[in-house]
């Protein structure tokens, strides 16, 4: 049976129940939902196919994230480095490695949510001299493209990269919501230039737009509401954890 093209409504209720509870994890804390979604997804099919449904749900709420635009041009020009080594760490990625597929893919994706968890859990906050900007921004930029193009995940070393340059928590988020735009529009040029996305496959991306903005909403509301720091640590857990299956999995087949 294909997961796109399903048998029962289970499967679709399924992947709508992903897309809520990625769009929450958003709302709470600014990201997580290519990452959360493409760590489930990925568990019952290709990862190519979960990168590709993730798109319009993807774009559509990290340009959301983008608000207030009063100061984007600013942050715009000073990150505009970063997002065209993006772009090309992306394509030549896509080009090099194809579009993320098979168990290769998901041992590296899954590699890729160990490290991140744990970078974010156990690693001290780095502070970066604004000098090196002008040179390390391209770079991690590129290397960002280039596991983008492996796992369909594109917060390392982004996240990373970001928090470092001790930027306001609001520039911070739109920051993020940039670099996250960038890397969702590049995926999808890289999907689509490996025949990887498809009028169906746009379809069902389209659909899963209302369950990521009705999570996302949800998780706005319940920021305010619960303790971030204890939330933040569980869902860094909970990915590192998955991660550890999805490589384990993969490697005892």
């Amino acid at each position: 049976m294909s997961v796109l093209s399903p048998e029962s409504a289970a499967i679709w209720a399924a992947i709508a129940g992903v897309f809520i509870l990625a769009g929450m994890v958003k709302g709470v804390i600014g990201l997580g939902l290519p990452t959360l979604s493409m760590a489930l997804l990925a568990v019952w099919m290709s990862p190519a196919a979960a990168a590709a449904l993730l798109i319009v749900p993807s774009l559509v709420t990290n340009v959301w994230q983008l608000q207030p635009w009063r100061g984007l041009g600013r942050l715009t020009r000073r990150l505009g480095g970063m997002q065209l080594g993006i772009v090309a760490g992306t394509l030549l990625g896509a080009w090099l490695y194809g579009a993320p597929d098979g168990a290769g893919a998901r041992v590296a994706l899954g590699i890729a949510l160990v490290a991140y968890a744990a970078w974010l859990l156990l690693a001290p906050p780095l502070a970066l001299d604004a000098r090196h900007e002008p040179w390390l921004g391209p770079l991690v930029g590129a290397v960002t493209g280039g596991i983008t193009a492996m796992t369909g995940v594109f917060v390392i070393p982004a996240v990373v990269y970001l928090q470092a340059l001790s930027l306001p928590r609001d520039a911070l988020i739109q920051a993020m919501g940039l670099s996250f735009t960038t890397s969702t529009l590049a995926l999808a040029l890289a999907l689509a230039g490996r025949d990887s996305y498809s009028t169906p496959l746009l379809g069902a991306s389209l659909a899963m737009l209302l369950p990521a903005l009705a999570g996302m909403a949800f998780g706005q509301w319940m920021r305010v509401r619960m303790p971030l720091p204890v939330f933040r640590r569980c869902f860094l857990a909970g990915l590192a954890l998955l991660g550890v299956y999805m490589v384990a999995r993969e490697l005892m087949r």
